[in-house]
């Protein structure tokens, strides 16, 4: 997978901001359904905070890998 930095890379920054869009995507589409659904309101809320932590972090370390990650997510720069 183009997240992953080797076979076993779980804790990247790339593999983390993955893993939390799929999650969100999810529970965006859980919401569409279930719109009082609070728990996992506050759910997706810490969700996309934390990934704009890992995103505010490749931002400043390393420029090419966070317009390569928000290219391959398709979230906006």
């Amino acid at each position: 997978a183009w997240y992953q930095r080797h076979e076993n890379d779980t804790w990247s920054p790339e593999y983390q901001i993955n893993l939390l869009t799929t999650k969100i995507t999810v529970l965006q589409e859980h919401l569409k359904v279930n719109h009082k659904d609070y728990d996992a309101k506050r759910s997706l809320l810490k969700m996309v905070a934390s990934r704009r932590t890992f995103l505010r972090y490749l931002k400043t370390n390393s420029l090419d890998r966070y317009l390569m990650v928000s290219k391959k997510t398709w979230l906006k720069v």
